[in-house]
């Protein structure tokens, strides 16, 4: 509390105790900090397939080519891609280079890929409940950023079904042809 001190029949000047002010002080930290959530840390969910030793071929469900779009990750931040899935080593894909840019860049291939899965529906040629399908395939060379960007791709172009997958020699070899300019032709 405050107090006067009066010396020698002057007038007093008030004195101001702040002891219990710092008590306060330490009660409301210790309420704020007791009652205040931590931020969490955000994750990714991953969904894992699941293995089923018993699962007959013919139940197996199978990326149709029509859906699927082939991303590889390379060097440089360089990407590569092709329309469907690139089994059939007598018709190789078109292999074409593309990037993160804004403009001209991976999000135009993928939202071109939903446009053309929708008009096949539309058109009879899928089903209804057929999905654009994407195997991103990162090689040894390219950065963990360039994963978590096109995983961000995903997310922001909303494709609902995509899967990380190991990358083949085969796909290996696609990256060295495009790189010196080999095209392969359908």
């Amino acid at each position: 509390m405050a107090e006067l001190e009066v010396k020698g029949g002057k007038k007093g000047s008030p004195r101001v105790d702040l002891t219990p002010m710092v008590d306060l002080g330490f009660l409301l930290i210790t309420f704020f900090m007791f009652t205040t959530t931590m931020s969490k840390p955000k994750a990714m969910e991953i969904q894992m397939p699941y293995k089923d030793s018993t699962l007959k071929k013919e139940d197996q469900s199978e990326i149709k080519a029509g859906t699927a779009l082939t991303i590889l990750l390379s060097k440089d931040h360089t990407i590569y891609y092709y329309e469907g899935i690139g089994n059939d080593p007598n018709n190789p894909p078109q292999v074409k280079p593309s990037s993160f840019k804004p403009n001209g860049g991976i999000r135009d291939v993928l939202i071109e890929k939903k446009q053309k899965v929708r008009n096949l529906i539309n058109q009879g040629v899928l089903k209804a409940t057929d999905q654009t399908t994407v195997i991103i395939k990162p090689d040894s060379t390219c950065t963990t950023d360039d994963l978590i960007n096109i995983l961000d791709e995903m997310t922001i172009n909303a494709i609902p079904v995509y899967a990380v997958v190991d990358i083949t020699s085969v796909d290996q070899e696609y990256i060295r042809d495009a790189i010196a300019g080999k095209v392969y032709t359908k």
